[in-house]
Parts: C-alpha cells; sequence; structure tokens
C-alpha cells in the first residue's frame, strides 16, 4: 500500500513543525504550502515544501490534486489582532478557507483536518472543563470567524460529505514560540523575564488557561487525522487550569538560577478575556487513545532553556560581530 500523501497548509509555523515531524514518522508523505517564499523553520528530510498563496484557486487545486489528507493549520490574525481589525480578520481568513473546504468537497480525500480554536470558541463558560458540546459564544472576532469557519466546514460535511474533523487546542506553548505577538503567554513571560521586562497581568491574578504543549497538541492533531471521526469536534488539552501568576510562580525558580527576579505590574482586567478556560479532551482521548504526555513544570523547564540558548547564541553572534 502506497504512503499517505499529507498536505499541511500552514505547516512551517510553531505547530505545524512538530505536527509534520509526526506525521513524517508515521510514514506519510508531507507537503508544507505557505506564503513564504522559504519556511520560517527548519522542516524534517523529505519533506516538500511549496510556496504560494492557498487563497489563489490554482495553487490551491494543484495542492489538492496531490494530496489524500490535509490539516488546515493556515490562518492570518491572532486574537489581539483580529480587535484591531475585525473586518481585516474576517477578509484575510474565511473567504479563502470557505473556498478550500469547497474545492475539498469535489475529491476523494480520505480526511480534512480544520484546526480551530478551544482558547476562543466557548467564550465565557458556565462550567469547567469543558466538554466540546458546550454552548458557544465567542466574545472576541477571532473565535467568532473560527466558529464560522466550523460551520462552513460541517455545512459540507452534511451537504457534499466531506470527510471533515475539527480539533479545537487550548493554549498551545513550548519552544518555538514568538514572544510579544499578542498571542501565547509562557513565551512573552519568559521572553520578559530573560529581558527583565514587567509581565503584564490583566487582574490580580491574570486569567485561567489550559496550557497544552507544542508537542502534545501537534500528536492531538495526528490522531484526530489518523483516528478521528468525520464530522466530530475534539478538545484538545490537558483539563488543568493555571492563572498567568501560576506560571510565573513556575518560572521562578528558573529565573532565580539564572540571578532575576520576575517582575509584574496588574492592569485592570480586559472586557474580551474570559476569566477561565480549561478543556475536557475525553471525545478525543477515547476515540483515539490520545493523552498529553509533558507535564507543565517539564514544559516550562525546557521552553525556558530554548529561549535561554537563543538569548545566549544572539549574545555570542553579537560579540563575533
Amino acid at each position: 500500500m502506497s504512503a499517505r500523501r499529507c498536505c499541511v497548509i500552514g505547516g512551517g509555523g510553531f505547530i505545524g513543525s512538530p505536527l509534520v515531524a509526526q506525521l513524517i514518522t508515521s510514514g506519510r508523505e508531507v507537503t508544507v504550502a505557505g506564503r513564504a517564499a522559504s519556511p520560517r523553520r527548519a522542516l524534517p528530510g523529505g519533506v516538500r515544501y511549496l510556496a504560494g498563496d492557498y487563497g489563489d484557486s490554482r495553487f490551491l487545486r494543484m495542492l489538492l490534486d496531490d494530496a489524500d489528507e490535509v490539516v488546515h493549520l493556515a490562518y492570518a490574525t491572532v486574537p489581539q489582532t483580529s480587535f484591531d481589525d475585525p473586518v481585516g480578520d474576517i477578509i484575510a481568513n474565511l473567504p479563502p478557507s470557505v473556498a478550500l473546504f469547497a474545492e475539498a468537497s469535489r475529491r476523494k480525500l480520505a480526511k480534512l483536518v480544520f484546526v480551530s480554536s478551544g482558547g476562543t470558541v466557548y467564550g465565557r463558560a458556565g462550567a469547567s472543563p469543558i466538554a466540546e458540546g458546550h454552548p458557544t459564544m465567542p466574545v472576541s472576532p477571532y473565535g467568532i470567524t473560527k466558529l464560522a469557519l466550523e460551520k462552513y466546514a460541517l455545512m459540507y460535511r452534511e451537504l457534499e460529505a466531506l470527510p471533515v474533523v475539527i480539533v479545537r487546542p487550548g493554549n498551545a506553548y513550548g519552544p518555538g514560540q514568538l514572544p510579544f505577538s499578542g498571542q501565547g503567554f509562557v513565551a512573552t513571560a519568559i521572553a520578559s523575564v530573560l529581558e527583565e521586562r514587567e509581565i503584564a497581568l490583566f487582574g490580580e491574578s491574570g486569567t485561567v488557561r489550559d496550557y497544552v504543549h507544542v508537542e502534545d497538541v501537534a500528536a492531538g492533531i495526528a490522531s484526530a487525522l489518523t483516528r478521528g471521526e468525520p464530522g466530530a469536534c475534539y478538545n484538545i488539552g490537558s483539563g488543568v487550569g493555571h492563572s498567568n501568576r501560576d506560571i510565573i510562580e513556575l518560572l521562578r525558580p528558573l529565573a532565580a538560577q539564572a540571578g532575576i527576579v520576575p517582575r509584574t505590574r496588574v492592569l485592570p482586567p480586559r472586557r474580551f478575556d474570559v476569566p477561565a478556560n480549561v478543556l475536557d479532551s475525553a471525545r478525543l482521548a477515547n476515540d483515539t487513545g490520545w493523552r498529553p504526555h509533558v507535564a507543565l513544570p517539564e514544559g516550562l523547564a525546557g521552553t525556558w532553556e530554548w529561549f535561554r540558548q537563543g538569548r545566549r547564541e544572539q549574545a555570542d553572534g553579537g560579540s563575533r560581530r
């Protein structure tokens, strides 16, 4: 039997890179599609990279002509930028993704995984942890657009038998995440400590979130691709919540070893921040066998070391110049 051909749209990013590595390990032939002329991160050997805009119909058809499976990871905005320009958030993300679902529904794909957002589509939760059947009432343009795309994907499932699976990851963190980007508290907190900046907390303890190591998020997506039920929606979370201040306290011993004391600045809570978001991932575990494996202290230590090492390399490079 020939290997499955998987196209990962947006596969050169923070979550895409470890996902692609796991898909290669599973024996798939993997193509990564991205807008940049070359991938921002090194891809495993044997991965084909195609530069282009999946919103271009010819490029999209070329991608799908050579794929048995698709993982749709590409997204042009983050929650913070969606507030700055909600109309731009719609225009940048909705038309190309709907066109992808429409074109994919005309093919005989084995599976299409759409990566939505477990952190934003539910809004202010009435229960914790949150299961997939919880009402969805997002309070950010980002979450609204993600939810709209879920509905479009499920429409094509209903009308055209598109074999789509939706995944809703929690707050991914880990090596490779960009700090100060409006998304990713762990990366921003670590970079702030190392640069001896104040860490902004919106409220005395900030918000409570479900932090999931990026390798576990990637494994959850791969599990949904391999064993997920078409038409199903799966959370990818740890089931445990930690506040922003909890994260800082876990980083404190690591900072102390570097002779740094984390500094915080408490600001008023933001109206668009839901107080808590913790995900129930029992459905994914039951259907696919997926479980998170990286404990938060271990994951934070590895992420800290990645940032610390990168800072040292930057300093060494500067001294050589």
